[in-house]
């Protein structure tokens, strides 16, 4: 099987500062595409034998280096051997063109996580969970239906990317007609694209920040447009995705068959969080006696990626050594 050789950054270059009490290595593993994804490797000092591991990834057009990497690392911490990967064609991962999503290929890199931890000597096959951050949450539902190695999922400030794409914001676009015209809208860019042999980006983080914006566009803004979140691989820090490269999430809802999962679920969001109505939504679909909801009091949301007195993360150790052990 041939796959991608990439360069990868070898200097800290993260938005969260190193911990002493972890390992640090960058890895590759490939997914049934042929792509070649990046990813950082937290594991334990103090690790001996082999343990439960943790792949995370998220949130929608960020990369590895900020959120996913300040979860896994703290999540290494506390006993579990992690990672944090950059989805295909995003950051240090391989794909072309670059700047694209697919709600298949990017489910896929989550189950190749879970390919790539099962055969590492270190890692106890048998005990492996998964972190969806806001879109990417959406993402590890859908891997957790498929998957059915995975046992322990959660999905923090949970987003689902296909119906945001096919109903617009709070679902202000939810009809016929208007996914019509974004159809045709998005049609019409692609013959744009092919003319003139590039691809438009758009979406991402509006800059600059209008005065008016809503409080979740501000707190967007807050995250990756500042110190606190920016990065230089970052989509949302820089320019957005390729205009029509979500087009097919409108015709994909991923949390088709969410009921099914078998394993355990823990979702997460703020109470006031724009998009805290996808997590409630998402919930209402799981059954059985190991899913739990749990909202954060205010109006957080990009709180949680970054500031580790809001992200629960005593919650989330308990969480996966009970169904991890």
């Amino acid at each position: 099987m041939m796959n991608e050789q990439l360069t990868l950054t070898q200097e800290w270059d993260k938005t969260f500062p190193k911990s002493e009490k972890v390992n640090h290595s960058k890895v590759t593993f490939h997914n049934r595409y042929g792509i070649t994804l990046a990813a950082d490797m937290y594991v334990p000092k103090s690790a001996a034998g082999q343990l439960p591991a943790i792949a995370v990834c998220g949130p929608f057009g960020a990369v590895k280096e900020q959120a996913a990497g300040l979860y896994a690392q703290t999540m290494a911490e506390r006993g579990f051997l992690t990672i944090a990967f950059d989805p295909s064609y995003t950051g240090e991962s391989g794909g072309t063109p670059r700047y694209m999503a697919s709600p298949d290929i990017n489910t896929e890199d989550f189950m190749a996580a879970v390919d790539f931890l099962s055969v590492q000597d270190n890692v106890d096959p048998e005990k492996i969970g998964i972190i969806g951050i806001c879109g990417w949450g959406g993402m590890a539902l859908n891997a957790a239906a498929l998957d059915t190695r995975i046992k322990a999922t959660v999905a923090s400030t949970m987003y689902d990317m296909t119906r945001v794409n096919a109903n617009g914001y709070f679902d202000s676009e939810d009809s016929e007609e208007a996914r019509y015209e974004k159809r045709k809208a998005l049609c019409a860019q692609r013959i744009v694209d092919y003319k003139s042999g590039t691809y438009a980006l758009g979406g991402g983080v509006v800059d600059p920040l209008p005065e008016d914006a809503p409080f979740f566009v501000k707190d967007y803004y807050d995250y990756y447009k500042t110190d606190r979140g920016y990065h230089p691989r970052s989509l949302n820090s820089n320019g957005g995705w390729n205009v029509t490269g979500c087009q097919s999430f409108m015709n994909m809802p991923i949390l088709q068959y969410s009921q099914e999962i078998r394993k355990a679920v823990l979702i997460i969001h703020g109470e006031k969080a724009h998009s805290c109505y996808f997590s409630r939504d998402a919930f209402a679909k799981l059954t059985g006696n190991n899913k739990e909801l749990m909202i954060i009091p205010g109006e957080v949301h990009t709180d949680l990626y970054d500031q580790v007195d809001v992200i629960p993360f005593d919650k989330l150790e308990a969480f996966f050594n009970e169904y991890l052990n």
